[in-house]
């Protein structure tokens, strides 16, 4: 699933419905570091920044080949 859409600027999934799927265990995994042009923009929406922060609040970060992973199976 892309958060926020192709390019940042789709407002879903929202926050709750994205910690929804992940306490129903249909999210496992979360790929950061993202964030696409329209959101270094500063416009669209801002579900996509919201969901990030969350996740980096809340769970850990493991880099692999260069690619920041977080296991939403844990924390």
């Amino acid at each position: 699933m892309a958060v926020g859409g192709f390019n940042g600027t789709d407002p879903a999934p929202t926050l709750a419905g994205f910690q929804s799927l992940v306490r129903q265990g249909r999210i496992h995994y979360f790929i950061g570091g993202g964030g696409g042009m329209a959101m270094r923009a500063g416009s669209g929406s801002d579900a996509a920044r919201k969901i990030s922060e969350w996740v980096a609040a809340n769970y850990t970060a493991t880099t692999a080949g260069g690619t920041v992973l977080y296991d939403l199976g844990t924390g």
